[in-house]
């Protein structure tokens, strides 16, 4: 096994978070620890009978939120630590290549790659995600953003991770299940676009920009725009070919673009109040 825990942020995932932990195995990885926002559904019991350790959170509004405060109380016994999301499955060529990677690296993090599914549907085309979700333990933390309450999501959800060390790259990708048809998604990404925004008017009176990412800073700087989500369209479904993928792709950058615009029109909200 693997000097490895995996660590599966969670609330009300019982329709996935079984295939999610079989998709780990059981001979890969030396812990699973499964934190839990008290949910309301089997997810806990579900983890619990595949072998999971699960710990339960109870968020007061503040800092820190799911993450990093399962690293500060719940400190990994390996020497590494890979967070998953319950839509999120570990793939047989990534398991075997981070298993070559792993033991003889001198880098602190990795980047990961992902495959999109959009319900089943794997993307072929548009911007590739990817993640810093592999440290080793103590060597990475999210970012610290102070909240009071302004928003309902208990866990980083664009917070991310500062590695003191140097960083690599792992091709093999893990599979992202999105599912767009979910009854919560639109809700979900509205409380989102509001966070971004909080967010956004957090950095813009702090030096709090300084562990952002050329990406992310490249982000920012078009949220400020009343173009964000035409911007991510036209480049996400024209060039980078995301109309390959036909109407599923359409429909995947569509909604996409819309969470940018949203984003952009709660910035312009804040900006007047």
């Amino acid at each position: 096994m693997l000097d490895l825990t995996i660590a599966i942020p969670v609330k009300n995932e019982a329709h996935q978070i079984a295939e999610c932990i079989n998709h780990i195995g059981k001979d890969f990885a030396k812990y699973i620890d499964v934190i839990d926002s008290n949910s309301t559904d089997d997810t806990a019991a579900i983890a619990k009978e595949l072998g999971a350790n699960v710990i339960q959170f109870n968020w007061d509004g503040k800092y820190p939120k799911k993450r990093n405060w399962y690293l500060f109380n719940f400190t990994p016994k390996s020497k590494w630590v890979l967070f998953l999301d319950a839509d999120e499955l570990l793939t047989e060529n990534f398991k075997r290549k981070i298993k070559e990677i792993l033991p003889l690296t001198q880098h602190k993090g990795f980047w990961l790659n992902y495959s999109i599914y959009m319900n089943d549907y794997k993307l072929k085309a548009g911007y590739p995600l990817k993640k810093l979700a592999l440290f080793q333990t103590n060597f990475g933390f999210y970012e610290k953003i102070e909240e009071e309450n302004w928003s309902k999501l208990d866990m980083e959800i664009h917070e991310h991770p500062i590695v003191n060390g140097s960083l690599g790259l792992i091709s093999e990708k893990i599979e992202h299940n999105v599912n767009f048809d979910h009854v919560n998604w639109k809700q979900k990404h509205i409380e989102y676009a509001k966070w971004e925004a909080k967010r956004f008017s957090k950095l813009k009176s702090t030096s709090g920009n300084k562990h952002l990412t050329l990406f992310q800073k490249i982000k920012y700087t078009i949220l400020k725009t009343p173009f964000a989500g035409v911007i991510f369209f036209i480049g996400s479904f024209v060039f980078m070919l995301g109309f390959i993928d036909g109407l599923k792709g359409l429909k995947y950058n569509w909604l996409k673009a819309f969470y940018f615009n949203r984003v952009s029109t709660e910035i312009k909200q804040l900006n007047f109040r």
